[in-house]
């Protein structure tokens, strides 16, 4: 059977899309408390966005604990419980190739505070006003 030609957009969206769910499916193990350790079950980690390879095999992880608290804690929680996140993930989305987790900080907070911070730099605002 031949294999169907797909375009680079439509491969851009169906990982995207992948992304996405699994994503989801994080999300949902963390606020359910579903692993089995206590400092995930403690924390509000919100996982802000999962990026996938193109081939489907690995995903990264950008996770942010509430309010920031504990941040090493929990990514060191949740590096330890990769094997159960990988297990569940490939159960739920049902693909041929489990994707291979990594988690890393989601530093988008600091930066977008970083850019608030020089926006409202004085110097900064007098240039604008000036326009």
């Amino acid at each position: 059977m031949a294999r169907s030609a797909t375009t680079s957009e439509q491969q851009s969206v169906r990982v995207l899309k992948v992304g996405e769910r699994v994503r989801h499916i994080l999300s949902e193990l963390l606020a359910r408390g579903e692993a089995h350790d206590d400092v995930l079950r403690a924390a509000n980690i919100a996982v802000t966005e999962v990026r996938m390879t193109p081939d489907l095999r690995n995903a990264k992880a950008y996770v942010k604990p509430l309010l920031g608290e504990d941040e090493g804690k929990v990514l060191t929680a949740l590096r330890t419980n990769t094997a159960f996140f990988q297990k569940e993930v490939a159960q739920r989305l049902g693909l041929k190739f489990a994707p291979k987790l990594s988690f890393q900080p989601d530093e988008s907070f600091d930066e977008a505070d970083r850019i608030e911070r020089l926006l409202n730099d004085p110097k900064v605002v007098r240039d604008l006003d000036e326009e």
